[in-house]
């Protein structure tokens, strides 16, 4: 037996120290071409060569990025930030098995195997080659480690559970009671500004005839950089990608686009459990019969003062999914798609797809479950998906609410083919779009009609401000080119000011005269006078900004109660006059004392700022900055910016809206623009640090360099990975 196990040690020595050989020789056949804005061109004999230089340009770029990723996704964030991360370890260890995943990585095709192998040694090469780049955690790559981060969306799927409720119920005894939070009275539209837009123009609303697509996430800012992959196998995908994934997640080839918008169908449910103590465990009822709750022992190590520590938990489940919360005296487990093979090979796939019926082929494995897709192609053709992945269900239980476990008819039933999904195609219309809204307007009087689909095909029931202006700026025009529809996508209207404004002008003429109004007619005849467009020398947009989230604030619990959009509940004159006239003298004296006058242009409020390179970085009033003019998001403004977390100055710096932006033109040859927040590299010291503040700021796209010949003619630097 010892003699077998030192065999076998030595074997795995010498695979080890033969890898940097191999690494080196692979190598050899990447070629990477930095742009003058540090975009790398990545180019491979084989797709498995694109993938390890694509991930070893990404850890040049931002190696702490695309490592955290994979701390997160593996749930071992407590043990580099400590145990106040416990909670979203075991979240995400509820769902992604380290055992699970390698065995999902053996049973893989061979073509995907290979480049999964590619990922974690292109990343492995990059630590060979950059010793002093010291990890947080992840000194190794493996192959497997792919399969637990194949969704590219910000905030997917798993991170629904509400780590509050995880808390309690694991925290404590499961036989205890635990109190039930409370909903959360968080900003009134959510995560600020939230969603995305993706446009698609048909040929015969050009003025070339040919398809366009504006591809337009609104990230957090520096969650995806634009990157280029190309081999002689017949990949060549441009786009954004999330750090440290091997796909290019929004973007297009030199056939066809895709554009990825959050929403879709309603495809997360919780069960109701009641769980009755038996033999040392619990079982539940399903129809006639007891069921076993399956437990699991997770350990969840994390970091101290005084060295790693951890916390073990029992976990459950029951055939549903994992038990994440307790509802009064129930548990409540939850379903959600949990298909890591198939979604990274589909997410790869459609980056190599050459038409509709293959891109369609691909939607066909439906597993994009967070996501609806606009798309068009150098055919002409333009499409959507609203989702992708729904399940079947009885169309007479409410599944907005937690349903009966115990149940079966509340069961999933399979999952919906494509063509029983919402879906578009060449709509009469000439055009099509999504900005997280409901698909009922997705291609004005072309769209779908509401009363034809049951209420979980739409996750929204509703349009948004940002769906509103959309319409209008895309409807009824045939003479759209690529730089048109770059204008489209930056109209400075916000439609939700209707909403907004006039109630107020209502409130302040019916006050009576005196001091309180007088103090008051000079911000009031600046938004009497405003037509409700967005500019940096709009001192009516400054007002406007602080007085709509002052009282989107007042207004959201009323909302709330009458189950309204905040926006719809202030623009049908639900809050009272005095709440109203209260909240705009809060506001003026917010501006005052922060500004010295609410008369200060937006330009000098609204700002672009970019100091370190840390994902938490802050701001600073005192360092240099930009000014920006576009707006949130909750506005209607199409190009959207907002800053999310606790302000801690007086200027607004944006950190999350639009992030990386492209327009495409599909033809013979595709003609491309794209901006990004900021620029691709993590350094302050790099030129490619923020030498696209400019441009972001100003909406000023530069031109993509898609073909060889323009790729290698426009590089400034030329270098296969390894060389320093």
């Amino acid at each position: 037996m010892l003699r077998h196990v030192l065999l076998a040690t030595a074997l795995a020595a010498t695979a080890l120290s033969a890898q940097p050989t191999q690494w080196a020789t692979q190598a050899e056949r990447v070629t990477i071409h930095r742009d003058p804005y540090g975009v790398a061109h990545v180019y491979g004999k084989t797709d498995a060569d694109a993938v390890f230089g694509m991930v070893y340009a990404q850890a040049e770029d931002d190696f702490t990025r695309v490592e955290t990723n994979y701390i997160n996704a593996m749930g071992r964030l407590a043990e580099v930030e400590g145990r106040r991360e416990i909670w979203r370890d075991l979240r995400m260890k509820l769902f992604i098995d380290t055992l699970d995943m390698k065995a999902q990585y053996a049973a893989s095709p061979a073509w995907l195997k290979s480049l999964m192998d590619a990922f974690a040694d292109g990343l492995n090469y990059y630590l060979y080659t950059h010793p002093e780049v010291k990890p947080r955690l992840i000194t190794r790559f493996e192959p497997w480690m792919a399969l637990t981060f194949s969704e590219g969306s910000i905030g997917g799927d798993i991170e629904s559970v509400n780590l509050a409720a995880l808390e309690q119920f694991y925290g404590s005894r499961p036989g205890a009671p635990t109190r039930v939070p409370a909903p959360r009275d968080a900003a009134p539209f959510g995560e600020e500004p939230g969603g995305s837009n993706g446009f698609a123009i048909s040929p015969r609303n050009t003025v070339n005839g040919r398809a366009l697509l504006m591809i337009n996430p609104h990230t957090s800012f520096y969650f995806r950089p634009e990157i280029h992959m190309v081999s002689e196998e017949g990949l060549n995908a441009y786009g954004a990608v999330t750090w440290g994934q091997f796909f290019i997640y929004q973007g297009f080839n030199e056939r066809l686009g895709w554009m990825h918008t959050s929403g879709g169908g309603d495809v997360i449910d919780e069960y109701l459990v009641t769980a009755t103590p038996r033999r040392g465990g619990f079982v539940y009822r399903h129809g006639r019969a007891d069921r076993a709750v399956r437990s699991k022992r997770i350990i969840l190590p994390y970091r101290t003062p005084q060295g790693m520590a951890a916390d073990t938990v029992t976990a459950y489940f029951t055939h549903h999914g994992p038990v994440i919360r307790r509802a009064g005296e129930q548990w409540v487990a939850v379903q959600m798609m949990n298909e890591p093979l198939k979604a990274i090979q589909q997410s790869y796939l459609r980056t190599k797809a050459r038409d509709y019926a293959s891109f369609r082929e691909v939607m066909a494995i439906r597993t994009n479950s967070s996501n609806n897709t606009v798309y068009a192609d150098a055919d002409g053709v333009i499409a959507y998906f609203h989702g992708n992945f729904v399940p079947k269900r009885d169309t007479s239980i409410d599944f907005t609410r937690p349903v009966d476990g115990s149940d079966p008819r509340t069961d999933w039933q399979g999952l919906h083919t494509l063509d029983e999904m919402i879906a578009l195609k060449d709509p009469a219309s000439g055009w099509l779009m999504n900005t997280n809204n409901w698909p009922f307007t997705a291609a004005g009087a072309s769209s779908p009609r509401i009363s034809d689909w049951p209420a979980y095909f739409s996750a929204q029931r509703t349009d948004n401000a940002r769906g509103v202006h959309a319409v209008r700026v895309l409807a009824e025009r045939r003479d759209f080119t690529l730089e048109g529809l770059i204008t489209a996508a930056y109209d400075s209207y916000l439609p939700a000011m209707e909403q907004l404004i006039p109630p107020l002008l209502k409130a302040y003429d019916a006050m009576a005269a005196g001091s309180a109004k007088d103090a008051l007619a000079r911000p009031i005849a600046a938004l009497r006078g405003w037509d409700y467009r967005f500019g940096v020398a709009s001192v009516a947009m400054t007002v406007a900004d602080a007085y709509g989230t002052d009282i989107s604030a007042a207004a959201a619990a009323g909302a709330r109660a009458a189950n309204q959009p905040v926006l719809d509940y202030i623009g049908a004159g639900s809050v009272p006059a005095e709440t109203i006239i209260a909240t705009f003298t809060r506001s003026i004296a917010r501006l005052n004392a922060n500004f010295g006058s609410w008369q200060t242009p937006w330009g000098d409020v609204n700002r672009f700022q970019r100091l370190s390179g840390a994902i938490d970085a802050g701001f600073d009033d005192s360092k240099p900055s930009l000014p920006v003019a576009f707006a949130s998001a909750n506005w209607g403004s199409l190009a959207a910016y907002g800053q999310t977390g606790v302000r801690t100055t007086k200027k607004y710096y944006g950190n999350r809206g639009n992030s990386f932006v492209a327009a495409v033109e599909f033809g013979p040859r595709v003609r491309a623009k794209s901006v990004l927040a900021g620029g691709v590299h993590s350094d302050p010291n790099s030129p490619y640090f923020f030498n696209q503040g400019e441009r972001y700021a100003t909406g000023t796209f530069k031109d993509v360099a898609f073909y060889a010949e323009d790729v290698r003619a426009n590089a400034v630097r030329t270098y296969r990975p390894g060389s320093r």
